[in-house]
């Protein structure tokens, strides 16, 4: 009897010890990723350099030391990236509990009892202590791999949190640069605004002047209307400032301070990228993190899909009533190999009776697994789609950069030759005014053309993967 106590704790310690790594035949086959043709994915691009902007890193992408300040300061405090590294954590802790179903559940279980019984005259009668202190365990056996199948599906939401905190950082380091450029153009045409409304205030003395001269062609309404102008520039300064004090305020936000000043350098020191290279759409496969994050999505469906197969097959349990330990009467050499307890409960269970709802989640697992793979090749379209809006929109555009100088040089050569013209009596006021809004309309453009390029070069980085890490 001794003899048989002494092996069951035996098989019980080998069941716990070894049967984890004899776990999970693995009857069930392994992830790859589906063929989705990428060529041609960027319109009118047929490069197969696989040179791209997205391999810059951000810090050498951008070149404004004030930026990169900005940058730097807004990836250690903004909230949305917080966020998203909280949730890093959380998907780490799901995919921890999930591997630990692998490993028994090992408890220490103690009992303490007492029985009595009396005879018919109300007399105590047979007296019985038992005491039962032990480990028990329960433990699902991973024959089939569903448990590592859950794992799995865990591990791919874990590299889903990370891929996600990836997106709003490439997002925040674009949303920062986009800003930031806004705010030196604001300040670009503020300038431009003010010199402006300073020329419209001596021309509004001269054309008084020129009335009081006696001149035909400039009278009263010529003067009201060149002050017109002039009053009307100048509201334009209240509205820039206004926009000037926003944008700084949701710069400020966007790097997790309060409102308030923003460092910044002068537009005119901010250099257009030459050449913006996109590389090739497969690139997107393995750097855009919204195209990673589809797939790691559709990864784990397909997990979550192999797990409801297994779910099929019968399931080996060490059940809950298992235990190695010491039982006695009573706490007298208690521990003696003569009070050695060991239980070991198995239990094979095959399902029957519930597969009409196995069939069930096995066809919700399948629809999700679909429903993600359209969402990724869907996703991974609509990245193609922005890297060619943002292209062409930027070539169109710095198209316009030859053309506005040009229309520059018209506008103030038109402004002084009507100037001119009025003095010497050949030209009425309303053309010096024309010509002095066509002026300003096309250097504020100017500023605007240029902003636009920056941003569109940004815009054009984050699309292809750039800043994710």
């Amino acid at each position: 009897m001794s003899k048989n106590k002494n092996i069951l704790p035996v098989i019980f310690i080998g069941m716990v010890l070894v049967f984890p790594g004899l776990s999970s035949c693995q009857v069930l086959n392994r992830y790859q990723r589906p063929e989705i043709d990428t060529s041609d994915l960027y319109r009118d691009s047929h490069a197969g350099d696989t040179t791209t902007i997205a391999d810059i890193p951000w810090r050498e992408f951008f070149t404004d030391t004030h930026l990169i300040g900005l940058i730097e300061e807004g990836l250690k405090h903004n909230a949305d990236l917080q966020v998203a590294v909280t949730g890093i954590r959380q998907a780490e802790a799901n995919l921890n509990m999930a591997r630990a179903s692998y490993f028994p559940t090992v408890s220490l279980t103690g009992q303490v009892s007492n029985m009595t019984t009396s005879d018919a005259n109300k007399r105590l009668g047979y007296n019985s202590n038992n005491v039962t202190l032990g480990i028990a365990a329960s433990w699902e056996l991973d024959l089939w791999g569903r448990l590592n199948r859950q794992a799995r599906s865990k591990h791919a939401l874990f590299l889903q949190s990370h891929s996600y905190r990836n997106l709003i950082q490439s997002s925040l380091i674009a949303n920062i640069a986009t800003s930031y450029f806004s705010l030196l153009a604001l300040d670009e045409q503020l300038q431009i605004t003010t010199e402006t409304v300073a020329l419209l205030e001596k021309n509004v003395e001269t054309m008084m002047a020129l009335k009081e001269a006696g001149m035909q062609n400039v009278n009263e309404a010529a003067v009201e209307q060149s002050r017109a102008l002039m009053l009307r520039t100048k509201l334009s300064i209240y509205d820039l400032e206004s926009a000037i004090r926003q944008m700084e305020n949701a710069i400020s936000v966007m790097l997790g301070r309060k409102p308030g000043a923003i460092e910044r350098s002068a537009f005119e020191t901010q250099t257009i990228p030459g050449k913006l290279q996109t590389g090739v759409p497969a690139q997107l496969l393995a750097r855009r993190p919204d195209v990673i994050q589809a797939e790691l999505d559709l990864r784990s469906a397909f997990e979550l899909t192999n797990a409801a197969q297994a779910s099929f097959y019968p399931s080996v349990t060490l059940n809950a009533g298992s235990m190695i330990g010491f039982a006695a009467s009573g706490f007298t050499n208690f521990f003696s190999s003569e009070n050695l307890l060991a239980n070991v409960i198995g239990g094979l269970t095959q399902p029957i009776f519930n597969r009409g709802q196995l069939k069930g989640n096995l066809k919700i697992a399948k629809a999700q697994q679909e429903a993600a793979l359209i969402t990724f090749k869907n996703t991974l379209l609509r990245a193609g789609q922005e890297v060619s809006d943002i292209l062409f929109s930027y070539q169109s555009s710095a198209k316009k950069n030859s053309v506005r100088q040009e229309q520059i040089v018209s506008t103030r050569k038109a402004v002084e030759y009507t100037k001119d013209l009025l003095i010497a009596g050949e030209a009425n006021y309303t053309e010096v005014l024309t010509a002095e809004q066509n002026y300003l309309s096309a250097q504020l453009s100017e500023v605007s053309d240029k902003l636009e390029q920056l941003q569109y070069s940004v815009n054009l980085y984050r699309a292809l993967g750039g800043g994710a890490e």
